[in-house]
Order: C-alpha cells, then sequence, then structure tokens
C-alpha cells in the first residue's frame, strides 16, 4: 500500500466508524472506486485501533464512572438500581451476541461477507430501516429510563454490524429509535455499546497485525488519522441529533448503496 491509500484510508475509517454508514463498506467501496486492492483484515486491525482508542478517551469519564458504580453494584446490591450500575449490567449483556455471532462466523465475515453486491444491498436496507425507526419512533425515552429490555434488543441489533454494510452504529441507533429513545440518547448509548465490542473486536483482529501490507510509518499515520477523525466524527454526532434527524444519513445509505450494485451490475467496479 502507498501512502497515500493508507492516510485515505485511515480516515476514512475514523470518519465512518461511528457514523450509521458503515465503516467496513467503506474500507471495501473507497479502494473499488479508486481502483486499489481491498486493504484486508490486517490493514482494518491495525487503524482500528486509532477509533477504539477515540471511543475510549471520549468517553472516558462515562465509563470510568459506569464501571466504579457497577463494581460497587456487586459489593453493595441495594446499588443496583443506580443508572450507572444499571448501565454496566447493559453493556455486558448487549456485547455477548456480537461477541458469540463474531467468533462463530469469522471466516465467513472476513471473506465472503466483503461482497460488494451484499454490502450495498446492506446499506440500502439499513438505511430504509433507519427512515422508519425515526419516523415511527416515540422520541420521549431519556438515557436514565433505559432498562433490560433495551440492553438486550440493543445489543442483538448491534450483532448485526457483523455484516458488512449494515453499521454497528446504525443498527443499534435504529433499534433505539425503536426503543422510544430521543436522538442523543440512542445515539449516546450506542457509542457505550461500542465500546467493548470495538475493544474485543480490535484485540481480537491484531492476529493479523503482522501480516498488514505498508510501511510502519504509514501505518502509524493511518492510526493516528482514524483517531482523529473518530473522535470528531463522535463529537459531531453527539451534537447533530440534538436538532437534526437521521435523514441525511438515510439519504447517504441508500444513494451509495445503490451506486454500488450499479456499478458492480456494470463491471464498472468487482
Amino acid at each position: 500500500m502507498s501512502l497515500i491509500e493508507e492516510i485515505v484510508l485511515g480516515i476514512t475509517q475514523g470518519l465512518t466508524e461511528f457514523l450509521p454508514i458503515s465503516s467496513t463498506a467503506h474500507l471495501r467501496i473507497v479502494p473499488a472506486f479508486l481502483g486499489w486492492d481491498d486493504p484486508g483484515a490486517a490493514f482494518t486491525a491495525v487503524v482500528q485501533l486509532g477509533t477504539m482508542a477515540a471511543v475510549l478517551i471520549y468517553f472516558r469519564h462515562d465509563l470510568l464512572r459506569i464501571a466504579g458504580s457497577w463494581l460497587a453494584s456487586l459489593r453493595e446490591p441495594e446499588r443496583r438500581s443506580e443508572l450507572d450500575a444499571r448501565l454496566g449490567w447493559y453493556l455486558l449483556v448487549g456485547t455477548i451476541p456480537i461477541a458469540v455471532f463474531g467468533v462463530i462466523f469469522k471466516d465467513e465475515i472476513e471473506t465472503g461477507a466483503r461482497n460488494l453486491y451484499l454490502i450495498g444491498s446492506a446499506l440500502i436496507l439499513l438505511g430504509l430501516l433507519l427512515l422508519v425507526a425515526d419516523q415511527v419512533g416515540s422520541h420521549d425515552r431519556a438515557l436514565e429510563q433505559i432498562r433490560t429490555r433495551d440492553g438486550v434488543t440493543i445489543g442483538l441489533a448491534q450483532a448485526l454490524a457483523l455484516v458488512p454494510g449494515v453499521s454497528r452504529s446504525g443498527a443499534t441507533i435504529t433499534a433505539g429509535l425503536f426503543e422510544g429513545f430521543d436522538r442523543p440518547s440512542a445515539a449516546r448509548f450506542s457509542f457505550l455499546l461500542s465500546v467493548p465490542a470495538v475493544v474485543l473486536s480490535g484485540l481480537f483482529e491484531l492476529r493479523h497485525v503482522g501480516n498488514a501490507e505498508g510501511t510502519l510509518a504509514g501505518l502509524a499515520v493511518a492510526t493516528l488519522l482514524a483517531f482523529v477523525a473518530g473522535y470528531a466524527s463522535i463529537a459531531f454526532l453527539l451534537r447533530y441529533l440534538v436538532t437534526h434527524s437521521t435523514a441525511l444519513f438515510v439519504a447517504y445509505r441508500v444513494v451509495l448503496g445503490t451506486v454500488v450494485l450499479v456499478l458492480v451490475a456494470t463491471g464498472v467496479i468487482n
């Protein structure tokens, strides 16, 4: 890989990891559009360390508070009703589906699931589902009103992100909106729930790091750019959803998915 490729893909990973538009899809689509080879799982494993650091640092205060309250609730059962203690349990429960299915289907995810027909279709279908959720959701629940059912439902939705093109944040925000959360609360829980999944995925994919193409300096630059772009995209989305709907991301997904399917069908990209 050239330095330019590493820079472009590092920024791509950072910008798309937390927006509801699928980072995995973009790491396949961008190289295909530009005539580059698929960067593969090894490159993704390296630059994902940057986005992993971004979400850990952005939510460090929340995570420390949740972890402290959850641990305290193990010793003091009367504290289990506290919001942070409950969030700790919900984050654990919500991570189980993606961890289990990720291990079971790891080979398919890394090979056949990177098919551009599948990615284009997933972009469109999840985009339309997100539109429906935004339209029919009541938007009247804050994060403080989260319950066990929400953790389980949104956790199951997160497992769908194993299909490239679905998007982890897209699936979980969609589920949160269907459960009646307001947009900022749905996004916030989506990001918090992403922490265990992103960390586990990053650690699991480290087995590929030794096979990553490119120079050490280039990979370091790509990872740093992924961190900066990832941090910025988290801050942007949380602010954006306070006053805007998800329509922009829906439109983007549908248009991009349609373009991908047309270009693949006509043989322009493969």
